[in-house]
């Protein structure tokens, strides 16, 4: 398979790029790490009259803390989120997100996730922004983005803007970006230390996307309530879902097995468009999200206090 003919263009600085998008408006394709576009190209599912090829943009590939939220994001003890983020910027692999000691230390749902994601080699060149953009309903950084409540930085010829990641994801591999626009940066809170997390997903072969999946978060408060929980399921429709109905069962309550599971029970409430494809049936997919938030519910749970996954709560 080859693509289609296209200009090619190695741009060394976001302006340049945001240039190239505003004058080749509608026919330019970004090419980030490429894990995506490139079978795209190849099967001509995409025709781009330029492609802006990011990989010369070295001011986008970094790891930092930054002080607190830019934009209206909520954090505090009632959200189980510190004040304090970790800006990724949209060039970084995921290879160099799995191996920083600081995303291990400070941010360790995110690295979970990485390692869920792919193999070896499509982490050596996927990117944090290019899976952002790309927004695979079935991929595990959405979700995740969407779960820790994390804030998108795009660039586009007006200037910067921020966008929250639960606005972000639109529908099917479509986002709130304008066509002149790009992610620059990802900005995911920290989470506290009451605050357990958890991922888990279904796959047919190690390193497929998933069937379905589920990341969340929750916290103990003082008394061992739960409180902030976050239920996030991926694979089950157009974006991320949030399971607001599940989280409700929870927050306020002990955590019980029969909490669990009723919370579980509850998580088809927000499935309100479930896909139905070759790999897996809508009915299997509602089944899968059951099991899994169950498991990652006792799961988080535990992390939160303090105990290994596994343990009594």
């Amino acid at each position: 398979m080859k693509p289609p003919r296209f200009d090619y263009v190695d741009p060394k600085t976001v302006g340049e790029a945001v240039g190239l998008l505003k004058q080749h408006e509608g026919e330019a394709k970004l090419l980030a790490g490429g894990q995506s576009l490139m079978p795209l190209l190849n099967m001509r599912l995409a025709r781009p009259g330029v492609l802006i090829d990011l990989g010369k943009v070295t001011a986008l590939d970094y790891i930092r803390e930054a002080n607190g939220p830019s934009t209206g994001l909520r954090t505090g003890p009632s959200t189980g989120l510190r004040t304090g983020m970790l800006a990724i910027g949209a060039m970084t692999t995921k290879r160099t997100v799995e191996d920083s000691a600081l995303i291990k230390s400070r941010q360790p749902l995110l690295h979970a996730a990485t390692l869920l994601v792919g193999h070896a080699q499509i982490r050596n060149r996927g990117t944090v922004g290019g899976s952002m953009a790309q927004a695979d309903p079935a991929a595990e950084y959405p979700a995740i983005a969407v779960a820790l409540d994390a804030a998108l930085q795009v660039a586009g010829p007006n200037g910067e803007r921020t966008i929250k990641a639960s606005d972000f994801f639109v529908s099917y591999l479509t986002t709130a970006l304008d066509s002149t626009e790009m992610v620059t940066e990802v900005r995911f809170p920290l989470l506290g230390n009451s605050t357990g997390w958890s991922i888990a997903e279904v796959t047919r072969r190690h390193g497929d996307f998933a069937m379905t999946g589920v990341a969340l978060t929750v916290t103990l408060d003082s008394g061992g309530h739960c409180s902030g929980t976050r239920i996030v399921l991926f694979g089950v429709g157009a974006t991320p879902v949030r399971a607001t109905a599940a989280e409700q069962v929870v927050n306020g309550q002990k955590p019980t097995d029969k909490l669990f599971e009723q919370a579980a029970g509850k998580v088809n409430d927000d499935i309100t468009e479930p896909l139905s494809d070759v790999h897996a049936s809508a009915e299997y997919r509602r089944h899968l999200a059951q099991v899994l938030t169950r498991r990652a519910l006792a799961e988080a749970v535990a992390r939160a206090g303090g105990k290994n996954p596994g343990g009594a709560y």
